[in-house]
């Protein structure tokens, strides 16, 4: 399950998505974000899913690995799912003793559905596409005419990378931790939901204690090279846009057209169980 989770890691390929500016690629994610909380049918959604899988051909990030990634939020698509189906009234489809499985709930509980699953797709592109460092910088960039209002845009970035660059070693870690806890009779599966809680503890205490030690130990080696923020600090490579960069701007800037204009109705396709 543990390798599962790929949330955060940097999948290496040369590719046209890969040598986008950083800054492109932030602001194209917000956009694509907000766009899917625009669409209001399936119709919209089914332009989006096309969108999306075009960009991850592109892109040569393997749809075995992103799927994957899906593993671990599954749960909660599934949870989301089965509230959503039994909330909205409407017809009666099924009937399960006191819970009704309506037309209403069902259009809804498969919208929201598609939309997390939309959202985790989109937004795992961005650092499967990006290394941390790249991402650090675009969002210092971004972040930094709110430097005049005090905002410390270099710092957030900081803990914005380190936060995504520790979740593979935490990982790592944990899987290290998990199977030196099993080799010594550790049972992490067997037992009701109490019983399985209270394993986690042995497993929980040296996670924390490691990450403590590594987290002290990052900001000694940062310490060691004189780091103080980022004031004076000058980069290898300065962020300059490409010619591809701003091709990528005007599609990503179709793309928003489009979809609001579905969304509107202007383009007088049907809508597909809109949503109310």
């Amino acid at each position: 399950m543990l390798r599962d989770i790929t949330l955060g890691q940097y999948y290496p390929r040369e590719s046209v998505i890969h040598r986008l500016d950083p800054r492109v690629k932030i602001a194209a994610t917000f956009l694509y974000l907000i766009m899917i909380f625009v669409v209001r049918d399936f119709t919209g959604y089914a332009f989006v899913t096309c969108v999306l899988a075009a960009v991850t051909a592109v892109s040569h990030v393997p749809v075995k690995f992103m799927a994957r990634g899906m593993k671990p939020v599954m749960f909660i698509i599934v949870f989301t799912f089965v509230i959503n189906i039994f909330v909205y009234k409407g017809t009666v489809l099924v009937s399960l003793g006191p819970l009704n499985i309506t037309d209403n709930g069902l259009r809804q509980a498969v919208f929201i559905a598609v939309r997390l699953i939309l959202l985790i797709f989109g937004t795992s592109l961005l650092t499967y596409t990006t290394k941390p460092m790249q991402l650090t910088d675009g969002f210092e960039s971004i972040m930094r005419p709110l430097t005049k209002v005090g905002l410390p845009a270099h710092e957030i970035a900081m803990m914005m990378s380190i936060a995504l660059r520790f979740i593979p070693v935490l990982l790592e870690e944990t899987d290290k931790i998990m199977k030196a806890q099993q080799a010594r009779g550790a049972d992490f599966e067997s037992g009701n939901l109490m019983k399985r809680a209270k394993s986690l503890i042995p497993l929980f205490i040296p996670l924390f204690v490691n990450a403590f030690r590594m987290a002290i130990e990052l900001a000694m080696a940062m310490e060691a090279r004189c780091y103080h923020g980022g004031n004076g600090r000058t980069r290898l490579n300065p962020m300059k846009l490409q010619k591809i960069d701003y091709i990528a701007i005007v599609l990503i800037m179709l793309f928003a057209a489009a979809v609001i204009v579905q969304a509107s109705g202007i383009t007088g396709l049907p809508m597909l169980w809109p949503s109310r």
